[in-house]
């Protein structure tokens, strides 16, 4: 399993996460050519290098067309949620990128409902709506899926002190929005003066982050940094992130942990359960399901229950609270294993299907083409779904 480990000593920012990506391989041309499918005002992005305290880094950098300046708001710094997302959704990106970035823009938006008391579709980003961050989110996203990545770890990133200015004033560091999307993630503390953990550097850690702590054992391919825009005392302001293959037992199953939510409901209306499992998903959720039950006084109600990465388990118990009728969630600490997984993109007589691929030793086992690609691409053609997901499986290859 190709794992991507965050050495975020310094902290992390959208920036620098991407910069890393680039130094650890992520090709320029192929990042530019994606990101080049969003419906985006005229930008422009450029690598260079740097040096931070002796380390040579990749400075990530996102320019207007035609200015010399480089963008810290972009030209419609106040764009709301759903203008973001359906930008994203009407793009030509693949349908996992599509979803990751979908993903973290819901997290911040979430974040600032919590903080300003709003509904989310009324979210109105300012610094995260500008184009530089969009790029950030959405360039992240896209390389890692460049860099065929299964799974993300990181150190528990510290968040800096002091003040930083914001659209809506000034605020103390870590910002109210990091705050929030960091809930349920191990931090560390730090006596730095300055922002270490951006609000989209800490949505894109709780996106794509399974754990927190030390490196786990692999064996190392490559190493990326990247670079931050300021300057720390003794310490270069740089992220650094290890690829590397997950070492261990040839012809052992992969394991995890993860976490069962579950609670009981018998006096919710059967639709409101739709919904709950719709939020849990956005939310990030591993797997849902409901299973119907008989409860006391012979009512008959579900088992509504969802797996849940150990970072992400407050927002999900939150989602249950918000969206059902339940005064209680129960949580277990799971030990999970599961195949080697990868995502492909396999060409058909009805364009390009994603395939999500489980290896067993390297030898695959299950070659399982993804439904929202496989309706996608039946609309378009005017074909039964069966139809494309059937020239999928033929493509399999072992």
């Amino acid at each position: 399993m190709k794992i991507l480990y965050l050495d975020c000593f310094a902290g992390v920012s959208g920036d620098m996460l991407l910069g890393a990506l680039v130094d650890v391989g992520v090709a320029e041309d192929r990042l530019r050519t994606e990101l080049a499918k969003l419906d985006l005002d005229g930008f422009a992005v450029q690598t260079r290098r740097v040096v931070k305290q002796n380390i040579a880094a990749v400075k990530f950098d996102v320019w207007t067309t035609g200015h010399a300046t480089e963008v810290q708001h972009g030209a419609h710094s106040h764009r709301g949620y759903r203008e973001i997302v359906a930008m994203i959704d009407r793009s030509k990106l693949s349908v996992s990128v599509k979803r990751r970035a979908g993903n973290v823009f819901r997290r911040i938006a979430e974040a600032e409902a919590r903080i300003h008391q709003v509904p989310v579709e009324q979210v109105h980003f300012h610094e995260i709506g500008a184009v530089d961050s969009i790029v950030d989110i959405v360039g992240t996203c896209v390389a890692l899926e460049l860099l065929g990545v299964e799974q993300v770890q990181a150190r528990p990133p510290p968040l800096g002190t002091g003040f930083v200015e914001t659209a809506h004033g000034r605020f103390p560091v870590p910002a109210p929005a990091t705050l929030e999307l960091l809930r349920g993630v191990p931090v560390a503390s730090s006596a730095f003066a300055a922002e270490l953990v951006t609000p989209t550097g800490a949505a894109l850690l709780v996106e794509f982050c399974e754990s927190f702590g030390p490196m786990p054992a692999l064996t190392i391919e490559r190493i990326g940094y990247g670079a931050g825009s300021r300057d720390l005392e003794k310490t270069p302001n740089v992220l650094r992130v290890v690829l590397g293959e997950a070492a261990t037992v040839a012809g052992a199953a992969e394991t995890d942990s993860v976490v069962l939510l579950e609670t009981n409901l018998d006096d919710a209306n059967p639709q409101w359960c739709g919904a709950l499992t719709e939020e849990l998903w956005a939310a990030g959720a591993l797997d849902v399901w409901v299973t119907p039950v008989q409860m006391k006084k012979q009512r008959p109600g579900v088992v509504v229950s969802a797996l849940a990465a150990p970072g992400a388990v407050d927002r999900l118990a939150e989602v249950m609270f918000r969206h059902s009728t339940t005064f209680g969630v129960r949580s277990t600490v799971m030990q999970r294993r599961k195949l080697a997984r990868e995502q492909v993109e396999v060409e058909t007589p009805f364009g390009k299907i994603e395939v999500k691929v489980g290896r067993l030793a390297g030898k695959i086992l299950t070659w399982a083409p993804e439904y929202e690609s496989c309706r996608a691409a039946a609309r378009q053609a005017g074909v039964p779904v069966r139809l494309v997901w059937e020239a999928a499986m033929r493509c399999r290859h072992d």
